[in-house]
């Protein structure tokens, strides 16, 4: 599974490491690939913004292996699902979709978080402070786990 928000340094890698730290403490770890990309090429390379950092460290996650890339087409290969950030971002990867398939790979992260309201958007908190930094981080963390209990289900070994 790939996250995928404008630059890879502030929502994104918030919804990676949140989604493996899921599925590393329910020990599922092994099963699952969580990684994020960017629409744009401006950060490739580049470590999660500080802010970033220190808002994951804040709830007890280590967002520091973290370093930036640009979406692929690959991607679309790579992944089984294809979690956009924003409406914005769905629209610019199903530009990109080569096929149906493709297509049909993409979700909205807060389409899975009932208690997200019918707001679809995570807000992009690059140009404000810490505190809409910890905001975002707890929708993202919301609508993390509300997605990995969907899948959780069919990760898990069935039972003999």
């Amino acid at each position: 599974m790939v996250f995928v928000c404008t630059g890879n340094i502030c929502r994104s890698p918030m919804a990676e490491v949140v989604f493996r730290g899921f599925a590393e403490r329910s020990g599922l770890g092994d099963l699952v690939t969580s990684t994020s990309a960017g629409t744009g090429d401006w950060h490739v390379g580049e470590r999660a913004d500080g802010r970033t950092l220190d808002a994951l460290a804040r709830l007890g996650y280590d967002g520091t292996r973290h370093r930036a890339r640009q979406f692929s087409l690959e991607d679309f290969d790579r992944n089984d699902l294809i979690v956009a950030l924003d409406r914005s971002h769905e629209r610019i990867l199903a530009s990109w979709a080569r096929t149906p398939a493709d297509t049909d790979k993409l979700a909205l992260l807060l389409s899975f978080d009932a208690a997200a309201g019918g707001n679809l958007d995570v807000p992009d908190p690059y140009y404000a402070g810490p505190p809409m930094f910890d905001e975002v981080l707890g929708m993202i963390e919301s609508a993390s786990r509300a997605l990995f209990r969907q899948l959780e289900p069919a990760l898990r070994p069935a039972s003999p």
